[in-house]
């Protein structure tokens, strides 16, 4: 067993054993959705499915973290793109759901569902194509004595695309979502805005979670568009 995963794998094990039960109640039980409007239910459930499609892949990185990759070549690569289509479509649900709120409050006049609907159709297939670069660049790859399912990229300029790509996906979610909720602060009445506790939970956790959880990461991945642009070999081994 290798040592080193140890606690990356205790980390994902908790994700699976708390995500996989909260996302399925989520789907099932509904809670406090009649108070949401349709649209709205759409995109939380939305969320928790694609949520859902990455947590169900953890067992098998899990087990890769402590044992090595097993599983082939083939499944490296779809489960690769399984996740990736989970995440990118977590992070556009999130922004389509913040910018779907702005346009309800700020701008009813201009607000169409059948198109914020079109968007929601439209979110799995992009998510789909930005997704596309982990079927080429993930590999088997040997380290030391064990066989990892990783990123090879065959120059440069591959490598780069698919950080910008990460990167840009990221950030624009995580501007969108802080965007709206700063633009319906200030368009509603602050005390109603954030004294309906359910309301400040939502934009508080939304907020939070993407920050926390995803800052870090894009962080690391234009340190890495920086490294590999600048070509600094340095730098790159860091990271």
């Amino acid at each position: 067993m290798n040592s080193r995963g140890v606690l990356p794998a205790v980390v994902l094990s908790l994700c699976f054993l708390l995500g996989v039960p909260g996302n399925i109640a989520v789907i099932i039980l509904k809670p406090n959705f009649q108070q949401l409007s349709s649209m709205t239910q759409c995109l939380m459930l939305n969320l928790a499915v694609s949520d859902l499609l990455c947590l169900v892949t953890l067992p098998l990185w899990i087990y890769s973290l402590l044992y090595g990759w097993i599983f082939g070549l083939v499944a490296c690569k779809i489960l690769t793109y399984v996740m990736y289509c989970s995440v990118y479509g977590s992070l556009l649900n999130i922004a389509l759901l913040s910018f779907q709120r702005y346009m309800l409050v700020v701008h009813q006049q201009f607000y169409n569902q059948t198109k914020i609907r079109l968007l929601l159709v439209l979110l799995w297939p992009v998510a789909m194509i930005l997704s596309i670069p982990a079927l080429v660049v993930r590999q088997l790859v040997s380290d030391e004595q064990w066989i990892r399912c990783k990123y090879q990229y065959s120059c440069g300029a591959q490598e780069l695309a698919v950080q910008l790509t990460e990167t840009l996906v990221g950030f624009i979610s995580f501007f969108t979502l802080l965007f709206s909720y700063i633009q319906l602060y200030r368009k509603v009445n602050r005390g109603v805005f954030f004294n309906n506790p359910q309301t400040s939970r939502l934009v508080t956790c939304l907020i939070l979670v993407c920050f926390v959880l995803w800052i870090p990461h894009h962080t690391v991945n234009v340190l890495g568009v920086a490294a590999t642009a600048l070509k600094d070999k340095g730098l790159q081994q860091q990271i």
